[in-house]
């Protein structure tokens, strides 16, 4: 079920594209020489701006529908982007 939202990114807050790939050559040297106790998340982008949607609609979760969505995404894209660099060694 596609919930359509009406809620329009605002001035620096642009959605991300679901062709976008979190998985990039920057993404990969940052995860690969951080310190293994460090998280790294290369959607950091999208959750930040599913926050901010929240703050600015009260917690109308039905308003950041799209916000969810591309953190979803993004965070998929990314483990299949790892999951096939570990398999290439």
């Amino acid at each position: 079920m596609s919930t359509e939202s009406s809620q329009q990114p605002t001035e620096g807050d642009e959605q991300i594209e679901p062709s976008h790939t979190p998985w990039t050559a920057t993404a990969k040297s940052q995860f690969e020489s951080k310190q293994y106790s460090k998280y790294f998340d290369p959607c950091q982008e999208a959750a930040s701006k599913s926050l901010k949607c929240l703050h600015r609609n009260a917690g109308d979760r039905e308003m950041c529908a799209d916000y969810f969505q591309a953190y979803r995404d993004c965070k998929k894209q990314w483990m299949l982007e790892r999951k096939e660099a570990k398999k290439k060694g």
